[in-house]
C-alpha cells in the first residue's frame, strides 16, 4: 500500500511522514523570537512542538504494524531529476517513535534540568534542531537526504556539546592535571565539542565517498531505487567497487556511532548538559549509525542472495561491533565519573547492535539478528535515557560528577534510587524481567545459530562483555547508593546543603521510562516475537528476503519459554550471577576492598592502569594526529617558512632585485645621443640575426 505522488503530499499519512521532521525544525526557527519575547515560554513551546512530533510519529504506527509503508517524493533538484521524500516503512516508523517519544521526554526533564541557564533559548533551539535532524535522517528515502540529516546533527551535536563555551572548570571532564603518555586527559567543552566534530567527519568523508560511487554506477540515491533495478550492483562487483562502497558507507556509521577506532569523541561528549547527553545516547546521534546499517543492511544481503557476493561488509560490521563492545565495556569498570561510565556502556551496547546487525548477513536466516539488534536499540533507547537523566539529578543534588563524591544517596533519594534499579537492571539484562534480557538474549541466539565461521569467538566477546556490563552497572548503583556518605556530601551538608529529591520535572520523565524497561521486560519475549514477525514480513515483501522455517524439537524449557536457545539463555543468566555477584561483593556488600584488591597484586594493578587509561588509544590518536601534525608544522615554519622563505629567498629575491634596479639605473644617463647610440646598435643586431 504505497503512495507515490509527486508534487505536494495530502495523503494524511503522508502528511504526518513530513511532519515528524519538520515540526522540530519550525520550533528551532521560532525559538529565537520566542526567546525575546519570553525566555520562560521557550521551554513549553520546545516541549510543545516535541509532542507534536511524537504524536505525528504515533499516527502511522498502525500502518506500519500492518506492514504497509509510505513513500512520497516531491521534485528536489530537476536538472539531474533528484527527487527528494519521505519513507515511512515499518523501520523507520518504529524508530521514528523511538526518538520522538524518548526526545519528548527529555524535553520535560529538560525545563527543571535547565532552570535558570542564561542561554537557555540557545539551549532550546539546538534541541529542536538535532530532534529535526535525527528524524530527518531516519524518514528520508534517499542516501543524499539522509547526509543532510546527518551533517544536522553533527552541527547540533557539536554545538550543545560545547554549550558551556566559558570553559569553567566545572564543566570540564576528566580529572584536572591527570595525564596519559604525557598527554593531559583533562578536557574543556569546547575542545570537546571541537573533538567530536572533527572525529565524526573522518567518518562522514567516508559515508559521502560511499554515496558518490553507488550514485556514479546507479545514477540514484534513492532506497526503493536502488532495490528496484540491481544492475549497478553487478556492474560495481564486477570492478571489485561494491564491498569497499558499503564499507565506506559504513564508515560513517563507525564516526557518528562512536565505533571503533573513532570512539574516543563519546566520552568527552559529556561535557554538554545531561539532558544532552541523553538525547545523544538514547534518540539521536548515536543512534544514528545503528540505523544507517539497519537501512542498507537488508539491501546488502539482498544482493548477496542474488549472487552479488557482499559478506566481506557483513564481517567487518559484526567484528567492529565486538571489539568495540569489549574494549568500552572494560572502560566502564574503573571510570570515576558517572556519566562517562555511562557513556563507555552506550559505545559498548551499540557494539552489541552492530555485531547482531552484522551476524544477521552472516546467518541464513537474515531476521533474526536483524530483529535483535534492533530490539536492542529499542531497549537500550529507554534505559539508558533513564539512567543518564538520573544521573543529571545526582550531578544537579551532589554537584559533582565523581561517583566517589557521592555515597549512601539511597535513603535521601529514594525516588532516583529506585528507578536507576530498574533502568540498571536493564542495561545489566536482568532476567525475565527486563527489556535488556529479552533483546540481549536475542542476540546471542542470532550470534550463537548463525552458522558462521566466526560464531564462536563472536559469542565468546558477547558473553564477556554481558559479564562486564553487569559489574559495572552494580558498581556505579553501590558507589552512588550504599555504603557512608562521602566526605564531599559532609561537607555540603555541613554548609547547609540538604540532598534531596529531584523536582518533579525531572524525576517524572526518567521514572516512566524506568517503568517500561520493567513492563515491558515482562512481557518481553512476545514484544521480541511481534517486532520479529513485522520484520519477517518488511523484509519479504520488500527485499525479498525469506525466512526459513525450522520444526522446532523437544525443549526442557517450559512452555513460556518454548523458542528460546537454551545455549543463549543459559548464558544469559550466568554473565548475570557473576556480573552482580561480583558488584556486590565489591561495591554493595563491600566485602573486599576494590582498591586494596587491584593494588595486591602487579597484574590486576597493570590491568588497572591500562585500562584507567582507555587502553592509550585516546592518547595515541593525539600522538599521531594532533602531536606529530603540530609538530611538524611547526618546524616546517621555523626551518623553512621562516629561514629558508622569510631570510634566505625573499632576502635573496629582495638583493637581487636590488642589485638588478642598480643596472639599469646606470643605463639611465639623461644624454639623448646615448640613447640614439643603443637604439641604433640595437636595430643593427636585429637586422643581422635576420639577415643571417
Amino acid at each position: 500500500m504505497a503512495t507515490e505522488s509527486i508534487g505536494l503530499p495530502f495523503e494524511v499519512g503522508a502528511v504526518s511522514a513530513w511532519l515528524v521532521w519538520i515540526l522540530p525544525f519550525i520550533a528551532a526557527l521560532i525559538m529565537p523570537g520566542i526567546g525575546k519575547a519570553s525566555k520562560n515560554a521557550t521551554g513549553y513551546v520546545a516541549v510543545g512542538f516535541a509532542l507534536m512530533s511524537a504524536l505525528s510519529a504515533a499516527s502511522m504506527l498502525p500502518m506500519a504494524l500492518e506492514a504497509h509503508e509510505i513513500h512520497d517524493q516531491v521534485m528536489w533538484i530537476e536538472a539531474i531529476n533528484l527527487k527528494g521524500g519521505v519513507l515511512a516503512d515499518p523501520l523507520s516508523v518504529i524508530m521514528a517513535n523511538v526518538v520522538g517519544w524518548i526526545s519528548f521526554l527529555i524535553m520535560i526533564y529538560s525545563t527543571g534540568y535547565m532552570k535558570g541557564d542564561k542561554d537557555i533559548t540557545r539551549f532550546w533551539f539546538w534541541m529542536m534542531f538535532f530532534i529535526g535532524s535525527m528524524q530527518l535522517i531516519v524518514l528520508s528515502d534517499n542516501l543524499l537526504q539522509v547526509f543532510f540529516g546527518w551533517e544536522g546533527v553533527g552541527l547540533a551535536s557539536y554545538a550543545l556539546i560545547s554549550f558551556w563555551y566559558r570553559d569553567k572548570k566545572k564543566d570540564h571532564v576528566g580529572t584536572e592535571g591527570r595525564t596519559v603518555l604525557g598527554l593531559l586527559d583533562y578536557y574543556a567543552p569546547t575542545h570537546a565539542g571541537m573533538k567530536a566534530f572533527i572525529m565524526t567527519k573522518v567518518g562522514d568523508v567516508m559515508m559521502i565517498a560511499g554515496m558518490l560511487l553507488i550514485f556514479l554506477f546507479a545514477g540514484t540515491f534513492g532506497f526503493r531505487e536502488l532495490m528496484g533495478d540491481t544492475a549497478w550492483a553487478t556492474a560495481m562487483s564486477a570492478q571489485g567497487l561494491l564491498v569497499p562502497a558499503f564499507v565506506l558507507l559504513f564508515g560513517g556509521a563507525i564516526g557518528k556511532s562512536a565505533q571503533f577506532p573513532l570512539n574516543e569523541w563519546l566520552l568527552e561528549a559529556m561535557t554538554g548538559p545531561t539532558a544532552v547527553s541523553a538525547l545523544i545516547h538514547a534518540a539521536t546521534m548515536v543512534k544514528a549509525g545503528v540505523f544507517l546499517v539497519a537501512r542498507i543492511g537488508p539491501l546488502v544481503f539482498a544482493l548477496g542472495a542474488a549472487g552479488i557476493l557482499a559478506d566481506q561488509f557483513f564481517e567487518i560490521v559484526a567484528w567492529v561491533g565486538a571489539i568495540t563492545a569489549l574494549l568500552l565495556a572494560t572502560q566502564g569498570m574503573v571510570n570515576p565519573e558517572i556519566k562517562k561510565v555511562l557513556a563507555y556502556s552506550t559505545g559498548s551496547q551499540i557494539g552489541y547492535m552492530m555485531m547482531a546487525l552484522g551476524v544477521a548477513g552472516l546467518s541464513e536466516q537474515y531476521v533474526d539478528g536483524y530483529t535483535a539488534g534492533f530490539f536492542h536499540l529499542i531497549s537500550h533507547a529507554m534505559f539508558k535515557a533513564s539512567l543518564f537523566m538520573a544521573a543529571g539529578s545526582l550531578l544537579h543534588i551532589v554537584g559533582s560528577r565523581f561517583m566517589t563524591d557521592m555515597g549512601g544517596l539511597r535513603k535521601h533519594m529514594k525516588k532516583t534510587y529506585a528507578f536507576m534499579w530498574a533502568a540498571g537492571l536493564g542495561l545489566m539484562g536482568a532476567p525475565f524481567i527486563t527489556t535488556g534480557f529479552w533483546s540481549k538474549d536475542a542476540i546471542f541466539a542470532a550470534v550463537y545459530e548463525s552458522g558462521s565461521e566466526w560464531a564462536l569467538p563472536l559469542y565468546a566477546i558477547a558473553v564477556l562483555t554481558a559479564v562486564i556490563t553487569t559489574f559495572y552497572t552494580t558498581r556505579m548503583i553501590g558507589m552512588v547508593f550504599f555504603g557512608k556518605k562521602s566526605r564531599h556530601i559532609e561537607k555540603m551538608e555541613e554548609e547547609g546543603h540538604h540532598i534531596h529529591e529531584a523536582t518533579l520535572s525531572m524525576w517524572v520523565p526518567y521514572g516512566i521510562l524506568a517503568v517500561l524497561t520493567i513492563g515491558i521486560g515482562l512481557i518481553g519475549f512476545s514484544a521480541e516475537g511481534g517486532i520479529h514477525h513485522l520484520f519477517t514480513e518488511y523484509l519479504d515483501h520488500t527485499f525479498d528476503i525469506h525466512t526459513v522455517h525450522h520444526e522446532s524439537g523437544d525443549s526442557f524449557l517450559p512452555a513460556p519459554l518454548d523458542g528460546l536457545n537454551p545455549i543463549a539463555l543459559g548464558s544469559s543468566l550466568i554473565a548475570f550471577s557473576i556480573g552482580i555477584g561480583l558488584g556486590y561483593v565489591f561495591y554493595i556488600g563491600r566485602w573486599v576492598d576494590p582498591v586494596r584488591f587491584v593494588n595486591s597484586n602487579i597484574f590486576f594493578y597493570a590491568i588497572h592502569k591500562v585500562i584507567l587509561n582507555r587502553w592509550y588509544l585516546n592518547a595515541i590518536i593525539y600522538w599521531c594526529f594532533v602531536v606529530a601534525p603540530l609538530w611538524l608544522a611547526r618546524g616546517i615554519f621555523r626551518y623553512f617558512e621562516k629561514t629558508a622563505i622569510d631570510y634566505g629567498m625573499n632576502n635573496g629575491l629582495q638583493k637581487a632585485v636590488g642589485w638588478s634596479a642598480k643596472v639599469v639605473q646606470g643605463t639611465q644617463t639623461g644624454v639623448a645621443q646615448s640613447y640614439l647610440f643603443v637604439f641604433g646598435a640595437g636595430l643593427l643586431f636585429v637586422v643581422l640575426i635576420l639577415l643571417v
